[in-house]
């Protein structure tokens, strides 16, 4: 990434911890995903404009929170979604990002807790980087870590992470699908439900 850009992106992550002064944890948060979304994304070799994009919205993707919390007393995933690309607009103006530039972050800013429908890199991306941090953060159980990311990973960067980090198995088995269905046939039968011959 070029020099401005990098600079760019450096002024944007004071911006962020000014925006979150007092709130440590909200700081560590958004640098952490920021961290992960930069080592995803130059993991699957994406191209300079889109890595930068990339990582512009990893570091204001919580940027909802605050106006959430002041308007709502909550800041739950949808009200992120829904106040956050406003307060990322204004931030990203303030720092002369392009338009482009600017209606691709919110737009990301606006989805981030969307999981449905995942189709952009830069967005796969980012819900990885965040759910990544999300796990240590929230003490999510191995199990449950292992079952939402064979649902939500995708990439190959952000798979080996998790793995990785949490010890888990997240490549599908040759097998998986005949355990899956074993499984669910003995949860049916549980219930009082036979479908077995």
């Amino acid at each position: 990434m070029d020099k401005k850009k990098r600079e760019k992106l450096e002024q944007l992550y004071w911006k962020m911890t000014e925006w979150f002064a007092g709130d440590p944890k909200r700081i560590q948060h958004f640098v952490k995903v920021h961290s992960f979304a930069e080592l995803i994304g130059k993991g699957e070799q994406m191209e300079e404009q889109e890595q930068f994009v990339l990582e512009g919205a990893a570091l204001v993707h919580d940027i909802g929170i605050r106006p959430g919390e002041e308007k709502y007393g909550r800041c739950d995933g949808k009200i992120q979604e829904q106040e956050g690309p406003a307060a990322a607009e204004k931030l990203l103006k303030e720092l002369e990002f392009a338009p482009e530039e600017i209606e691709r972050i919110t737009w990301l800013v606006g989805h981030h807790h969307t999981y449905d429908n995942i189709a952009e890199r830069d967005y796969q991306i980012l819900v990885e980087a965040d759910f990544l941090v999300n796990y240590y953060e929230d003490g999510i159980e191995k199990d449950k870590i292992q079952k939402s990311c064979r649902k939500i990973f995708r990439t190959e960067t952000g798979i080996r992470l998790c793995e990785t980090m949490y010890g888990v198995t997240i490549k599908i088995s040759e097998t998986w699908a005949q355990d899956n269905i074993r499984e669910m046939e003995e949860f049916i039968e549980s219930q009082g439900i036979y479908i077995r011959q």
